[in-house]
């Protein structure tokens, strides 16, 4: 079943790939040359790249081979998909552009045969008596004006998809902006109202987001004043080795700070990670809780580290606390709502989704989670979902902007 999904993936991909550099390249072209075999050559060398620089952070691939591979593997990952996306659209215009050039071009000539005979001059076949022509079939389109259509339409489409990934890099790569949620909890005692918690998910330092973006997401944290910070998972891709130094500002954070792992922990040794974290200053969370002056914090393993006997553990981290606390608790997966509910968790915080990343990859997200950004309720447990700081693969975002989300807790007895 693998085998055969797989080969129809590959179908997909190859048919999606072969009408991007039609319409491109062979449409926009009067023939086999140099700008077909170009395009052709572009396109499959971005798709060896985009899979070198998978397999390269997967397999830990020597650091700076990894490096070489990210930025234009991930980038064209993205900008095929966009560029699919707007020639599919081109579509559309395309048999309303044809018509309105043939309309044009029909009025032109109607002018010109309309033009006015000289005085005395008779038309040469009705001097003869000849009978009208019988109107012929359609003509063919013309060419040149199929062509004119074609380029027109192809670079329409190219300079979307270009500004389009262009801008959701930038966007990426200027750095998370924070967003403020308020969130009401019952149980919170009235001196504990406006309590902040500064939400980090989802920073993925990697080949391409290192050291200078982990600085930036430490000080954007640090001037929103937390209380504390909880960093909710999928911190890094990569070995302790290779990225320790990109992670070394997290000692900067000034608000005691807790960690739970995510999924892309345990493709990079999590449990190396979570020493390095704790010499950092932060406090990982694994399947326990600490007891705050107001209300309760907890921490579960992520579900990716059940193949390593280090899954998520409810009952060792929620099971003998005292139900008339408030209870917070950091799982970096929405789907663990379900068990955050059945254990009486007031709130939970999450990451994991990105918020789908790339429009529309939100559809895709909501398929798989439960929330794909932002807050919702499930029973008496509420859930915020943060669309993340940094980005997985390419290091682009389009309709799902990074943030970092300032939680201020609310008791509804203030």
């Amino acid at each position: 079943m693998i085998i055969v999904f797989a080969l129809l993936a590959l179908v997909v991909l190859v048919a999606a790939n072969w009408y991007i550099w039609r319409r491109l390249f062979r449409d926009t072209t009067r023939g086999p040359g140099l700008v077909r075999r170009a395009g052709a050559v572009a396109i499959a060398g971005g798709w060896v790249l985009a899979v070198g620089a998978l397999v390269a952070e997967r397999t830990g691939a020597p650091f700076w081979l990894q490096q070489v591979l990210a930025w234009p593997g991930f980038l064209w990952l993205a900008l095929s998909v966009y560029l699919l996306l707007a020639v599919v659209a081109a579509e559309v215009v395309r048999p309303l552009l044809r018509r309105l050039l043939k309309r044009r071009t029909g009025t032109v000539t109607a002018v010109r045969q309309e033009e006015p005979v000289p005085a005395g001059a008779v038309p040469p076949k009705a001097a003869e008596g000849e009978p009208e022509p019988s109107p012929g079939p359609e003509p063919a389109p013309d060419p040149s004006r199929r062509l004119f259509v074609s380029r027109v339409l192809a670079t329409a489409a190219a300079t979307a998809a270009v500004g389009t990934v262009g801008y959701g890099t930038y966007g990426v790569l200027r750095g998370p902006r924070v967003k403020r949620v308020t969130v009401p909890l019952a149980k919170l005692p009235r001196t504990a109202h406006g309590y902040r918690i500064a939400v980090v998910s989802d920073i993925h330092l990697g080949p391409i987001l290192g050291r200078d973006f982990a600085q930036k997401v430490v000080d954007t944290v640090n001037a929103t004043q937390p209380d504390i910070v909880a960093v909710v998972g999928d911190l890094v891709d990569g070995s302790v080795k290779n990225l320790g130094p990109a992670a070394a500002p997290l000692s900067r954070l000034k608000a005691p700070s807790y960690f739970v792992t995510g999924n892309h922990e345990y493709f990079s040794g999590a449990e190396q990670w979570v020493e390095e974290v704790r010499r950092l200053g932060l406090h990982p969370l694994e399947n326990a809780r600490t007891e705050l002056p107001w209300f309760d914090l907890a921490g579960v393993n992520d579900l990716a580290g059940e193949s390593e006997g280090q899954g998520p553990d409810f009952t060792k981290a929620l099971g003998d606390r005292d139900p008339a606390r408030a209870c917070v608790l950091l799982a970096h997966q929405p789907v663990q709502i379900h068990e955050a509910v059945k254990h009486g968790v007031d709130l939970q915080l999450s990451g994991h989704t990105h918020g789908g990343q790339l429009w529309p990859g939100n559809l895709i997200a909501a398929a798989a989670n439960p929330t794909v950004a932002g807050l919702d309720r499930y029973g008496d447990t509420q859930l915020y979902v943060s669309r993340g700081a940094g980005a997985w693969g390419p290091p682009t975002r389009v309709g799902a902007p990074s943030d970092i989300t300032v939680i201020e807790l609310a008791s509804t007895h203030a």
